[in-house]
């Protein structure tokens, strides 16, 4: 047998070899799940292209403009599945607002409600505004990872359930906020529609990118929330500190405070509280709006107001009531001729690890299995932020997050997403749609 024959034999193995494994790939789906998967895979190139255009959109939290134009191109792509959809003004909550849509289906099933935003922290007056490759499978640009690749996904893992015949039958909320990187104030107002979504809703899905890995979700995350401690003192000329009549001062006091938080609950597993800034002298001047200020005093004169600023994040409404509680009581034993007041501002609240997001986590993982991607396990708490699928919490039977792209930087001018994961998760979230509302 001559080498050129060999040759041939040898391609002729590699493609069977390669058919075989085609073949096995996708053992373990239904031939409905197959379809699905194909039909993500036709509209890949199509999902990139809006990636990217998305992505050179400014959409910065306070560029309504911006945030107006990327929700509608995501508008426009709901229209076309079907769904019926509304923006709702941000006026009330001075942002840009929100974008809904909403699909019934033919049964009487339940609902699922998939969470992303259309803001980045990426304002007008950054240098980063422009959607680039670094390579062939990593994109960089304002958003690409946080969170305009999952905002894609969604649309994909959609447009694959509807060309498969099989969207008409799922009861669907997709709910797309303009303000998840700078929160719209009163919180009541911007999150309003977001809690109404989710209590007609029995699951929910979050594609923000979670920990940046394919390999994770996230079933809970923690809470954020504002405090603000104000500590006043008797002012007076610092030979007289610790006197009946002066006191210890307001900055004593404060630090006082502070060290017995830390004391008291910085052991507490999965709860963090940090202060974050600090003024202090004979006069404060804080600026709210910019969490800053400046203040005045001397070495020689007792201290008389501080303000110190800071979050508090808790894994469970139960862990963050009590911490709050421990902090008030802190609070209230008052050095010598000291008063000081601690309140706690609205934030988002805790998504603990309930039995029903794990569960939603063990069937995603097999999925992921069954599609050749590996198993997938829950995100450390301590290793991903706060993000809007905690509004959901209490409302829903089952949630988890953190279905978009693999990315880093986030938040920087550094953020990068593989776009290689477009796909994948499209065909993750499709297939899991169809396990959980056929």
């Amino acid at each position: 047998m001559n080498c050129k024959m060999l040759s041939v034999i040898r391609c002729v193995l590699l493609l069977a070899l390669l058919c075989a494994a085609q073949r096995s790939t996708y053992a373990q789906l239904s031939k409905t799940e197959k379809k699905i998967v194909s039909h993500v895979d036709a509209h890949r190139k199509e999902a990139l292209t809006l990636l990217e255009e998305v992505v050179n959109i400014n959409s910065g939290t306070m560029n309504f403009d911006g945030v107006y134009k990327v929700g509608q191109i995501f508008k426009a792509k709901l229209d076309a599945l079907g769904f019926k959809t509304r923006w709702v003004d941000g006026k009330p909550f001075n942002r840009a607002g929100h974008l809904i849509g909403e699909h019934k289906g033919n049964n009487s099933g339940k609902t699922v409600l998939l969470i992303g935003h259309l803001d980045t922290v990426f304002e007008l007056s950054s240098p980063f505004q422009k959607y680039a490759m670094v390579n062939d499978s990593i994109a960089s640009g304002p958003g690409v990872g946080d969170m305009k690749g999952g905002d894609v996904v969604i649309i994909q893992s959609l447009q694959a359930l509807h060309d498969a015949g099989l969207l008409k039958d799922m009861n669907i909320i997709v709910f797309y906020s303009g303000d998840e990187e700078l929160s719209g104030e009163p919180l009541s107002l911007a999150r309003h529609e977001l809690i109404e979504a989710a209590k007609v809703a029995d699951i929910a899905l979050g594609f923000e990118d979670g920990d940046g890995r394919f390999e994770t979700a996230n079933i809970s995350r923690r809470s954020s929330f504002d405090w603000t401690l104000k500590v006043s003192g008797v002012p007076s000329h610092s030979s007289q500190i610790f006197t009946e009549r002066v006191g210890a001062g307001a900055i004593y006091e404060a630090c006082r405070i502070v060290n017995g938080f830390y004391e008291a609950l910085s052991k507490e597993e999965n709860l963090t509280f940090n202060p974050g800034v600090i003024l202090g002298g004979t006069t404060v001047d804080h600026n709210i709006d910019e969490n800053g200020g400046k203040a005045f005093g001397k070495g020689n004169i007792v201290a008389k107001d501080v303000i110190v600023t800071g979050d508090i994040r808790a894994i469970s409404p139960e862990q963050l009531s009590k911490a709050q509680q421990v902090m008030k009581e802190i609070v209230a034993k008052h050095l010598p001729q000291t008063q000081a007041e601690i309140t706690f501002g609205d934030g988002y609240p805790p998504l603990a690890p309930t039995p029903g997001n794990y569960q939603l986590l063990k069937t995603f993982d097999q999925i992921s299995r069954d599609l050749n991607m590996g198993s997938v396990r829950a995100v450390n708490p301590r290793d991903a932020g706060a993000a809007d699928i905690s509004f959901t919490s209490g409302y829903v039977d089952m949630a988890m997050d953190g279905l978009g792209l693999r990315s880093s930087g986030g938040h920087t001018v550094d953020e990068r997403a593989d776009i290689r994961t477009v796909n994948m998760q499209a065909k993750r979230t499709a297939v899991l749609l169809y396990r959980l509302l056929k």
